[in-house]
Formats: C-alpha cells, structure tokens, sequence
C-alpha cells in the first residue's frame, strides 16, 4: 500500500489564537493547502487583517475569549454558518507568565489559567459534535513540552499545559473509536511575541535559538494530512539549539 497524505482542500479548521505566533502561520499553512479556516482571537482589528490576507472566500472569524463557552459555540456557529461543517479543531490560544508562585495577580494567573485549558476544553466541546455526527474529525492540541515536566518559574504555566496533555489523552480514549483522532502538538521555545513582558523580552539572544512557529505550523499539517488509518497522539518538538529534558 502507497502512503499518501491527505488532501486538505476544501477541510474546514478552526484556529484559536489565530492572529499571532503558531495560531497565524498555521491559519497561512492551512489556506496554502486548499483548507477554509475559522479564527478566533480577542483583538477584532487583527482577525480583520487576516482575514484580508487570506480572502474572505478562504477565512472568516469571531472575535473574543474562547475560554468563554458561548464564545466558543459561536465560533462553531460561524464555521457552520459559512463553510457548511468543521474538518479540524486547532486549541492554540495561550498564555505565558513565568516567575514564583507568588508572582502575579489572581486576576492574572486565573486569566492564563482558564486561557490555556479551558480555552481548550470549551472550542473542544463547541466543535466535537459536528465531527462525530459525521464520523472523522482531527483535534490537534497545541500544548508546549512543559505539559510534561515542570521548570523553575513556570509552575502554574506547566500546570495549565499538563491539564491539556492528560485531556487530550481521556479525549483519545473517548472519539477514537468516533473516528477522530486527537493529538497534542507540544514545541519548546517558540520565536514569537508570545509572554514579552511577561517572562520574556524582544531582544533576547536566546529567541534566535528557538523554533520558528512555521516549523511548528507545518507540523499541525502534517498531522492532518495523515492517512486516516494511523493517529499521532503526541509530537514534542525542539530546535537543534534546545536541550531537551
């Protein structure tokens, strides 16, 4: 049998955290291979951009937190509404503060928290159902290889990021046999704007070190494009510049 990847034409994908960072070059990724994408950020003005860039014949969009459960179930809506059904769930909005435990205000830590996985679990729970009614679907999670171990200043981060691994592992269980495959993708250091200000500066040396987020796009899209008859459950990915753990 000739392994061939599939052909994403035509697939719908909705994107969280779609203006920036891995959720914009896997929005780009995902139109280059033919697919309608559905995005989702919290600044109205840069899904407006996007959407330009890509054509609203290829994107549309809905503004706000996904972590907000009718937020989500109007994302659901909106790719309902203009593509006709939903291919493909990309979980990528985040949020990074690193320092103590002590660091942060509540308002601030609660915000990553509910951000980062239930964020997560409520796109999931607003899009699932199309997919299991048609019998196919993808959820491709994306998580940071702090889901798997914690560092110094990052614990409560790495407690949001494990929430996502050990969800998307019950959710494998449960649609597997559903036909939808779930996967984490989980990428250490990523050269984006993602947590300046916040645990990370512009200008540090180390970002040139980092994975780009279209490596870490394009490995979204190979997940996708997969032969229905395998899954990937987890993909952790590093630069050759990273140590990993």
């Amino acid at each position: 049998m000739t392994y061939e990847l599939q052909d994403l034409s035509g697939k719908v994908v909705v994107i969280t955290g779609a203006t920036s960072g891995i959720g914009l070059e896997c929005a780009r990724a995902m139109v280059k291979q033919g697919a309608k994408v559905v995005l989702n950020a919290r600044k109205e003005s840069a899904l407006k951009e996007l959407v330009a860039e890509l054509k609203e014949s290829n994107a549309t969009y809905v503004a706000g937190d996904c972590a907000d459960p009718e937020t989500s179930r109007k994302i659901a809506a909106a790719a309902i509404s203009k593509f006709s059904t939903i291919d493909i769930v990309v979980p990528n909005a985040g949020i990074g503060l690193y320092g103590s435990i002590l660091d942060w205000s509540d308002e601030e830590i609660t915000q990553m928290m509910r951000t980062n996985f239930e964020g997560t679990v409520h796109i999931v729970r607003a899009c699932t159902k199309t997919m299991i009614d048609k019998g196919v679907g993808d959820i491709i999670i994306v998580a940071s290889v702090a889901g798997f171990y914690g560092a110094g200043k990052e614990a409560i981060y790495a407690g949001t990021k494990h929430a996502q691994v050990g969800f998307a592992d019950g959710l494998d269980h449960e649609l597997r046999e559903k036909g939808i495959r779930v996967s984490v993708v989980a990428p250490a250091g990523v050269s984006t704007n993602f947590a300046f200000g916040t645990g990370r500066e512009p200008n540090s040396p180390r970002l040139d070190l980092y994975l780009k987020p279209e490596e870490v796009a394009e490995q979204i899209v190979l997940i996708a494009r997969q032969p229905r008859s395998m899954r990937t459950k987890i993909t952790t990915m590093w630069s050759m510049d990273q140590q990993s753990f």
